[in-house]
C-alpha cells in the first residue's frame, strides 16, 4: 500500500508541522543496530494553519464529536510530522503506540471514544500496520487550553 497515496486520497492537508509551542524538538529518531528505526513524535495540539481550531474541555465546552474532531486534527499533525522526519509516508513500518490527552472537565469519562477520532486516522492511512497499542487519559488541562493533544511512537523501515 502506497501510503502517501492514501493519506492524499483520504484529502488530508498535510502541511509543513507546526511549530512547538515551548522549548522542545518536534520529533526524535533513534537508530538501533541500522535494523530499527524509532520515530517520537512531540505532542501534538489541534493546530491549523498555525491556529489552535479547538479549544476547552470535553464534557463543558464541547462534546464528543469536536472531540473527535479535534483528536483527528491532532493525529493529522503527527503525520504531518512522519513526512517531515522521515521524507515519505512510504517510511513507516508500523504505528506503534498513540499517546491521547483529552481536557476533561470532571466526570467526563469519554476519553477513548474521543481518541477515536486519532486511531482511526491511522488505520485509514496506514492499514494493518497503523493498528496500534493506545492509551487516552484525560487531564485538567492542556498546553493554550487546547481540547486533545496526540504523541506517537513509530517503527520506520530500515
Amino acid at each position: 500500500m502506497d501510503f502517501d497515496k492514501k493519506a492524499e486520497e483520504l484529502g488530508l492537508r498535510l502541511g509543513p508541522p507546526a511549530k512547538p509551542v515551548a522549548s522542545y524538538l518536534p520529533w526524535s529518531i533513534v537508530e538501533i543496530e541500522e535494523r530499527c528505526r524509532l520515530l517520537f513524535v512531540s505532542g501534538q495540539l489541534p493546530m491549523e494553519n498555525g491556529v489552535l481550531k479547538y479549544v476547552g474541555k470535553l464534557g463543558k465546552d464541547l462534546d464528543v464529536e469536536t472531540g473527535k474532531a479535534s483528536a483527528r486534527l491532532c493525529a493529522t499533525n503527527v503525520i504531518s510530522i512522519v513526512r517531515a522526519a522521515a521524507g515519505s509516508l512510504n517510511a513507516v513500518q508500523k504505528i506503534i503506540r498513540l499517546e491521547g490527552f483529552v481536557n476533561s472537565s470532571d466526570g467526563f469519562a469519554e476519553q477513548a471514544q474521543v481518541m477515536n477520532g486519532a486511531s482511526d486516522l491511522f488505520v485509514d492511512v496506514f492499514g494493518e500496520a497503523g493498528k496500534h497499542a493506545r492509551f487516552a487519559v484525560g487531564v485538567n488541562s492542556l498546553p493554550l487550553n487546547a481540547a486533545t493533544e496526540v504523541a506517537a511512537l513509530i517503527l520506520l523501515k530500515p
